[in-house]
């Protein structure tokens, strides 16, 4: 799986504190409603956390809570019925059979579609033991279209 190499180490460092900045003017109870509203606007919780560090100045919400956006949702029944990573690996391989169906002899493209797909059966089988998929859900590709044009 390791087949790229590593390139520089570049990129932004999460806070070294476990606790909330101290300008933080927030209280963990309207950090909640905001993640709660943005939830009912339609955003996915990776989306929820950039808005609450872009807008609201929010670097990270698990100090401020003790508890991640996804735990939040769940706690408020408003969790996305399929976990966000998987979701993101299904619509990769609905674009790349999309792809594939107009440029038929793309083997780069085959060979995407093959890892992706991989990748897909793993976390699924991670998600199922987990508990956060019921045992008898499986990944199709027709399923994984109508998924994605759904968006979940």
């Amino acid at each position: 799986m390791d087949r790229k190499k590593e390139k520089g180490r570049s990129g932004s460092t999460r806070p070294a504190r476990p606790q909330p900045p101290s300008w933080l003017s927030f209280t963990p109870e309207e950090v909640e409603l905001i993640i709660e509203e943005l939830a009912r606007k339609g955003y996915r919780p990776s989306m929820i956390g950039v808005i609450l560090r872009d807008q609201f100045g929010i670097p990270l919400v698990k100090p401020v809570l003790g508890k991640t956006v996804t735990q939040v949702l769940a706690e408020k029944g408003m969790e996305p019925k399929i976990p966000e990573d998987l979701l993101n690996l299904m619509k990769k391989a609905v674009n790349v059979r999309r792809h594939l169906d107009e440029h038929p002899k793309d083997t780069h493209a085959k060979r995407g579609l093959v890892d992706t797909e991989s990748r897909i059966r793993r976390l699924v089988k991670y998600y199922k033991r987990v508990g956060k998929l019921p045992k008898d859900w499986e990944y199709s590709p027709e399923r994984a279209k109508l998924l994605v044009a759904g968006e979940g």
